[in-house]
């Protein structure tokens, strides 16, 4: 049962920050439920995450910013699915109405929600530790009777590897705001902690690849430890090139440049192994990590170009089961690499 203990009652909360129009739904906030009506010939996917404080984010975090993580964490779910986003609902926990905190909270919600013409249609709120639940939901189609969703089932021996984007970056911040990195300059810290805190849902790739991918998962807890779900679903192996892979880190030039970066004086070997662990185990990227059969491969550039969204051929998938790294030589590399688990310490 729903308890704000403050001056503005929930529903006054719920209809002055959170209430809008329906759109999609047949009807939306202020009832009891929400009422969605799939199109014809089409598949409802659906999706929940949530976002504590204190495990997911800090305390001072912009709230603007909050509200729109906590949407896109979503959105890249349907994006691995290959789903166009419709609409979502809110369960949100506050520990006090903090008038301003909701404005922004709210502001930083809708405006990604209307880039992905995703609307809020329901949800619940309660007086408690500041805790963000969404559940999205979007809608593939069927075709012939086959639904054309993106699973983690569907690799195949010989397809190739991919990523949207950049990977990294958002664990280089992390690692910048829990102290246990140094000297990181400005123009290298301030992308990356935009990459932490505001993802951009990889969408419009999602949709694009469907029919071309054969499986699909967003990069939530690192590479690979995300790729281990496609392997450990499609019952195949994989090999990495991490040569490629840490090109995928936006500020790698950088790295290469300079080991002042991680607080250790003339070691430029710890800083590309700190690098490499960011790629390949940082997690909160939301980037894409697909495969596709290399006769795809066409297909695959063509989707990255109408989505306007980067892809990188990092590897391929094997019949032999297991997760091999290699260097730009074929040489094996020691996979020492954790990902990120939210029962233990960061």
């Amino acid at each position: 049962m729903s308890n704000m203990a403050d001056h503005m009652g929930e529903f006054d909360l719920i209809a002055r920050y959170f209430k809008r129009p329906a759109i999609h739904s047949v009807l939306g906030v202020g009832d009891d439920c929400a009422l969605l009506q799939p199109a014809p010939g089409t598949q409802m996917a659906i999706s929940s995450d949530m976002l504590v404080q204190g495990r997911h984010f800090f305390p001072d975090v912009d709230p603007q910013t909050l509200g729109h993580k906590a949407l896109a964490v979503n959105l890249s779910d349907l994006a691995a699915c290959g789903a166009k986003p419709l609409a979502f609902t809110l369960a949100l926990a506050l520990p006090s109405v903090d008038e301003a905190w909701l404005a922004a909270f709210s502001k930083g919600l809708f405006a990604l929600a209307d880039a992905h013409d995703c609307e809020l249609i329901g949800g619940d709120t309660t007086q408690g530790p500041l805790n963000i639940c969404i559940t999205v939901f979007g809608e593939v189609p069927v075709v012939s009777g086959r639904s054309q969703a993106l699973l983690r089932s569907g690799a195949q021996a010989g397809d190739d590897i991919y990523v949207s984007g950049t990977l990294g970056d958002a664990r280089l911040a992390l690692d910048v705001l829990y102290g246990k990195l140094l000297s990181v300059p400005p123009e290298v810290f301030g992308p990356a902690r935009a990459r932490l805190e505001t993802p951009s849902p990889r969408v419009a790739l999602g949709i694009a690849l469907r029919g071309i991918a054969s499986a699909a998962i967003d990069v939530s807890d690192g590479l690979l430890g995300d790729l281990g779900h496609i392997l450990k679903a499609s019952q195949v192996g994989a090999v990495i090139n991490t040569s490629i892979a840490i090109k995928l880190v936006a500020s790698h030039e950088y790295w290469m440049r300079s080991s002042g970066i991680f607080g250790i004086k003339n070691d430029q070997k710890t800083g590309l192994q700190t690098s490499l662990a960011h790629v390949l185990a940082g997690g909160d990227d939301y980037e894409l990590l697909f495969t596709a059969p290399p006769t795809h491969r066409d297909a695959v550039l063509a989707a990255a170009h109408t989505s306007g969204t980067p892809v990188t051929r990092v590897g391929q998938i094997q019949s032999a089961p297991g997760l091999r790294l290699i260097d730009e030589h074929g040489a094996e590399v020691a996979n020492t690499f954790r990902s990120f688990d939210h029962f233990s310490r960061p």
